[in-house]
């Protein structure tokens, strides 16, 4: 090709693309220039409204910006006198925005908009994850745990109500940081238009600010003069450096095993012979036993349960344990009772379960005298902790033969689990006792339908209870409703209780050992503001020299542990458990 034909098929070329007509998009963005005559126009015709318009855009942009400056951390602060204070950041940042040129003082001002509305978004998780958790929200570790949210949500209300939830939570996040953002933006504008007026004004809030500072004048119990948001953003560093500091100290402490190196002959001699079942009670906490409105029902289950194994052959003692974790994140409670590590958070649990630091669960398996297995009727997907936990076999919510209604979150009743692990483990005959971990779940909220007890020989397939779950409350009419929660709550807890005890009297041996206990207390709407962490804690047996091996421990005889009993952390059952039965400390780690 000659180098003219060249030329000349690009000069078509750009004739052709100039003669073609514009695409929409390009046509849309022609237009949008034209607008500001438009609106200039109407300005000139309509200025009442336009000027109306203009500030009330401003009021609105302001109001904004106050609100998310000011917004509470905590559900007890969410009241209108908490967002009439004066922010010292407002003042700050008039300051800094009358002082900057036009395109700076742009983009600074919508960088401040927009980590102003993140910060709010901040406060707003913080008082769901204080609600529900007990604590507040983690930037570093929490982001996972929204996927569990959904799971739960959708369970409870549905796949179409957890989807609406979902985007609408999503659209409200992307909204609040961005209208504070241009918020922000329109008020340095408009502050910069009426200069002289900003500055005085200014320099006026300046001086209150400082003199309601200096004299502590307050509003509603609050003070007057703020630096909320200022706060807010400290906090979260701190959060940020105090994680990843936590991360480098936990994994050392993970190292380090009193009965790491210890021979498997000298680990839990004296249970030699005898099937152990760890099981854990989902939100089994200490409210459902002192709790005035939840408490009677469940200490009567208690009462009678205890006298029921009593007449089985069966003794008690009970005690209580502080749980690492509150309302939710059951998984914390399980690995900070069987690793005898305090596993508060989510980064600590993967350092754990990625360690060789020796479960309670493993400590059998270790030995090579029992037979290992665990069921989990909560566990919907791949669980490679099973490896952590020393489980030779894992029963998950799919392999019990379930085919019956789902109790909102839970995906069977713990009566019919119970009866699957005696059918399929504990009821055969085998060669080696057997040590189980067991994880009931009748017990989780929304706690709405609650299984009731069915005859033992009539469970079948477990579409027994399609009549009973129709018949149960919905968990749309508990869920947001604290007075009926608690009810369910502590009915719940009844039942699970009584599916458990009913089972050990009537499967149980004179060579079963049953620890039982709660994982973490219920959400603060059941269990209070300031209910402490604590779970009742169960030692069931029949040989009398598994419960004297205890006996300085102090615990309360039965299944109802005393207000005065002896409050140990999770974290130091491990080890008291493994010396009382004879294990030797040999440490690894150090």
């Amino acid at each position: 090709m000659s180098q003219d034909t060249s030329t000349r098929e690009l000069e078509e070329s750009a004739e052709a693309d100039v003669a073609a007509p514009p695409s929409p998009v390009a046509r849309r963005l022609l237009r949008l220039p034209r607008l500001r005559p438009r609106l200039a126009t109407w300005r000139t015709r309509h200025p009442s409204a336009a000027r109306a318009l203009s500030v009330t855009l401003t009021v609105l942009a302001a109001l904004l910006v106050q609100v998310a400056l000011e917004m509470p951390n905590t559900q007890a602060g969410l009241r209108p006198a908490a967002f009439v204070r004066l922010p010292a950041e407002a003042i700050i940042g008039a300051v800094v925005l009358l002082h900057l040129p036009r395109r700076p003082r742009i983009a600074a001002a919508a960088l401040a908009g927009a980590l102003v509305g993140w910060l709010a978004v901040l406060d707003m998780l913080d008082i769901g994850f204080k609600e529900y958790l007990g604590r507040p929200f983690n930037m570093i570790l929490d982001w996972g745990l929204f996927d569990d949210a959904r799971s739960y949500v959708a369970d409870s209300l549905g796949g179409t109500v957890a989807l609406l939830l979902t985007v609408g939570a999503i659209a409200l996040v992307v909204l609040l940081v961005v209208l504070v953002s241009l918020s922000a933006v329109r008020l340095g504008s408009v502050l910069v238009r009426h200069r002289a007026r900003a500055t005085r004004g200014v320099l006026i809030a300046g001086t209150v600010w400082i003199t309601c500072a200096a004299f502590g004048l307050q509003i509603a119990g609050g003070p007057l003069a703020t630096r909320h948001a200022a706060t807010v953003a400290e906090a979260q560093a701190r959060t940020v450096r105090d994680t990843l500091r936590d991360e480098a100290a936990f994994g050392k402490e993970a190292r380090v095993d009193a009965f790491g190196n210890t021979p498997p002959a000298q680990l839990v001699p004296d249970l030699r012979g005898k099937d152990v079942i760890f099981t854990f009670i989902e939100s089994y906490g200490r409210s459902a036993i002192e709790d005035p409105v939840m408490a009677p029902g469940v200490d009567r289950t208690l009462t009678a349960s205890t006298q029921a194994l009593a007449k089985a052959g069966f003794h008690a003692k009970s005690g209580w344990l502080t749980s690492a974790t509150y309302g939710g994140g059951s998984w914390l409670g399980h690995s900070t009772f069987m690793s005898g590590l305090w596993i508060s958070n989510q980064q600590r649990y993967r350092t754990v379960m990625a360690s060789d630091h020796l479960s309670l669960t493993k400590v059998f398996a270790k030995t090579g005298a029992w037979d290992t297995v665990g069921v989990m009727p909560g566990v919907v997907k791949a669980w490679p902790e099973q490896e952590y936990y020393g489980l030779d076999k894992v029963y998950n919510a799919f392999q019990l033969g379930y085919h019956g209604p789902k109790f909102s979150w839970s995906t069977m009743p713990d009566q019919f689990a119970l009866q699957q692990f005696q059918q399929r483990e504990h009821g055969r005959k085998r060669d080696r006792p057997l040590m189980s971990e067991i994880i009931l779940t009748s017990s989780h909220q929304p706690w709405a339908p609650v299984p009731r007890m069915v005859g033992w020989d009539q469970l079948g397939d477990g579409k027994v209870y399609d009549a009973i779950e129709k018949a149960g409350k919905k968990s749309a009419d508990v869920i947001a409703d604290s007075t009926a929660s608690r009810e369910e709550y502590g009915k719940s807890i009844q039942y699970s209780v009584t599916a458990l005890t009913q089972w050990l009297q009537r499967y149980g041996t004179d060579d079963t050992v049953l620890v039982f206990l709660g994982d973490h207390q219920p959400i603060a709407r059941v269990s209070g503001n300031h209910a402490s962490r604590d779970v009742p804690v169960s030692i069931v047996a029949k040989d009398p020299k598994v419960l004297q091996k205890i006996s300085g421990w102090g615990w309360t005889d039965g299944l109802r542990p005393a207000h005065t009993a002896p409050v140990w952390k999770m974290s130091a059952f491990r080890d008291r458990f493994l010396t009382a039965y004879g294990s030797v400390p040999h440490p690894s780690g150090r």
